[in-house]
């Protein structure tokens, strides 16, 4: 990737007037199990979801009012669409710009505003902010979101009377926006457009287009029911290019269809572009995105590299396949090390501390428990006491009317967020903050406890059960959302509820995220729920493999002055974290909890940038935050790293091991690190 292209976009050839129609599919559109698809799209099987009494898991806790979120922009009976790329459209008294790749989005007083980010890069931050392109009114006093998928949003906008005017759709992945009347309308559009010698339905100019009904002088008249739509053009784009972009935006996409699969090798995303007459669009990917037939139509800049442009209506990707895991391989180890660790064992499990009573921090402490008894099993310590006392604690969470009873360790729905939300909040939780982070704690560690445990598992199985609807509901219904937490397109998580940000939504700690569908794939196999299982590898699989993508060991651009990103929002990327300013902050919330799933950090990472990127997070020592995290992740880089790694835990202090794990754990992820293939280099 060249500096110029992260600077700055270059100028491109106008766009060719088209005015045919593209080619209807001739099939319908394929469900669960089904291979059929869009003319030219891959064929995959997709997996049927997990069959889940969503209004019986509701309705197994108490009911209150206990969340801080208002969705202001929102129309009566849909289901607050938290944790999305587009929630700062919903939330907030003032909505805030939105970042659908390649296009950015804003809403205006009278209409809305289209940008094409065009990234910029300092030694910490790639920005990519909504710099507005086109501005386009048509009236509108208000708006309000009236249908939502995980990757698009409909907007209404209305006019002084709350009566709609026309509906607008925007969608990660496309690159068009339209707008379809609900009455005749006027369409005026500002930015770098005029009418073509083609005729009156196409406008352009070097980088933006319009096809609609009619344009002129800047305005379009669209009647009851017709549509108009406008694109981006990719960098120097060709005939082809923009030919197929000009057709495409006569049939507007009206949302997007959800589809996965996992097999022995790969987990599967597809993603089915709607549009109102079957008729195929265009759609861009992401740099993790694998590349099908049509995709060489050009590429547009974006602060994730460029993204590629593809004729059709069906995005089909797949990543290797990650399986969860709950346990360390230890088979390897000397008489030496294994005495060793049993000692460190047993010094953990003595000196475990109460649990905490908010999800976040005593979800993290039951994890190390859990792990701690896991560990214990394999190495023939007594821990009775310890499991005692953590099922005991498991059990208060998983009480169902535990809420009834006391004002912690327990759960409730809020009716108006359609969420479930522990009542002891922590990080923002009640306002729909970092609910995979925490209930990915919760889930993992009775996924493990309860893995030999029928009456456990039973005891635990509707409040479970409902934090794993709460934040990866296959399919929406009125009680939740569908995919919380997971954002399909981008292949991660997000972490703000509201999404109060002029950037976007952002996420910070893409391990502990990888630990929540981990946690999901733990719980899905003690409480016998294979399709469930099968969604969390699904999910799990795309998670890790897009935090090495974007986090960990990204592509960076020239100029950026640093070896991992810490904080990735939908309109810029950061060298920053939230809570420290220090180097191993920036690392280290990239790894915890470092347990068997975070083995897979170093697939496909070459030995020495992983050795650089622990250099610069602890460049004078480990006894720093997250050291113990650190050096596990050294660990991955080979044998000899691992030995160096492993002496150093020996005598780490205290104070550099997270509460969320133990030196017990950490030795033994170091353990199972040296005894699996190194990475390349």
């Amino acid at each position: 990737m060249t500096a110029r292209r992260w600077l700055v976009a270059g100028s491109v050839a106008a766009v060719i007037g088209v005015t045919g129609a593209l080619v209807a599919v001739a099939s319908p559109w394929s469900g669960p199990g089904e291979t059929s698809g869009p003319t030219g799209a891959p064929s995959v099987a997709l997996a049927a979801p997990p069959t889940v009494d969503r209004a019986a898991l509701v309705a197994s806790v108490p009911h209150r009012s206990v969340a801080k979120v208002e969705p202001v922009r929102l129309a009566e009976g849909l289901v607050p669409p938290t944790n999305r790329w587009y929630s700062g459209l919903v939330f907030g008294d003032e909505p805030q710009p939105v970042f659908a790749e390649p296009l950015s989005f804003g809403l205006t007083a009278d209409g809305f505003t289209l940008g094409l980010p065009a990234p910029t890069v300092s030694a910490q931050t790639i920005a990519g902010p909504h710099v507005p392109a086109l501005t386009v009114s048509v009236g509108a006093a208000s708006a309000r979101i009236s249908a939502a998928d995980p990757v698009s949003a409909t907007i209404e906008l209305l006019d002084a009377s709350g009566k709609v005017l026309g509906r607008v759709v925007i969608a990660e992945g496309s690159p068009f926006v339209s707008f379809t009347a609900a009455r005749d309308v006027s369409v005026r559009t500002q930015g770098p457009l005029a009418a073509t010698p083609e005729g009156p339905a196409t406008a352009a100019g070097e980088r933006w287009a319009l096809v609609g009904p009619a344009y002129r002088d800047g305005v379009t008249a669209v009647a009851d029911g017709e549509s108009v739509s406008w694109y981006a053009l990719p960098d120097a784009p060709t005939a082809a290019a923009a030919e197929t972009l000009a057709r495409a935006a006569a049939h507007p996409v009206t949302g997007v269809d959800v589809g996965y699969a996992v097999d022995a090798d790969a987990a599967t995303t597809r993603l089915t572009y709607r549009t109102a007459d079957r008729a195929e669009t265009a759609h861009v990917l992401m740099p993790h995105h694998t590349a099908g037939a049509g995709c060489d139509l050009g590429t547009y800049p974006s602060t994730y590299g460029d993204l590629r442009l593809c004729a059709g209506s069906t995005l089909v990707s797949s990543v290797p396949v990650q399986h969860p895991a709950g346990a360390f391989d230890l088979g390897d180890l000397d008489a030496d090390r294994r005495s060793t660790l049993v000692a460190a064992v047993k010094h953990d499990v003595a000196s475990t501390p109460a649990f905490p009573s908010d999800t976040y921090f005593g979800g993290k402490a039951l994890l190390r428990a859990a792990t701690l008894i896991s560990l214990g099993d394999d190495l023939g310590v007594d821990i009775s006491a310890l499991r005692a006392t953590t099922v005991a604690a498991l059990r208060e969470w998983g009480q169902p009317d535990g809420c009834e009873l006391r004002d912690a360790r327990c759960v409730v729905y809020d009716e108006k967020a359609r969420s479930a939300i522990g009542l002891t909040a922590s990080f923002g939780s009640d306002e729909l903050n970092d609910h995979h982070f925490h209930y990915g704690y919760l889930l993992a560690a009775a996924g493990m406890l309860a893995a030999d445990d029928k009456a456990l598992a039973k005891d635990l199985a509707d409040v479970m059960n409902l934090l794993a609807q709460d934040i990866a509901a296959a399919v929406p219904s009125d009680q939740l959302p569908q995919l919380r937490s997971f954002d399909p397109y981008a292949g991660h998580s997000w972490a703000s509820g509201t999404s109060p940000f002029a950037d976007g939504n952002n996420q910070e700690s893409s391990s502990e995220a990888v630990n929540a569908w981990n946690g999901l794939g733990l719980w899905a196999a003690a409480s016998g729920q294979k399709a469930l299982g099968t969604q969390a590898t699904w999910l799990l699989s795309t998670e890790a493999a897009t935090a090495r993508a974007y986090w960990t060991a990204p592509a960076l651009p020239a100029g950026f002055a640093h070896q991992v990103v810490a904080l990735n929002w939908g309109g810029k990327r950061d060298w920053a974290t939230w809570f420290s300013p220090e180097p191993s902050a920036m690392l280290g919330i990239q790894l915890l909890p470092l347990g068997p799933a975070q083995l897979s950090l170093s697939r496909g990472v070459d030995a020495e940038r992983i050795r650089a990127s622990v250099r610069e997070a602890a460049p004078n020592g480990y006894d720093v935050m997250f050291g113990g995290d650190l050096l596990g992740y050294l660990a991955l880089a080979g044998p000899d790293d691992a030995s160096s790694a492993w002496t150093e835990l020996e005598s780490l202090p205290a104070s550099a091991i997270d509460d969320g794990t133990s030196r017990a754990a950490l030795l033994a992820f170091v353990a199972a690190a040296g005894s699996s293939s190194p990475p390349s280099g």
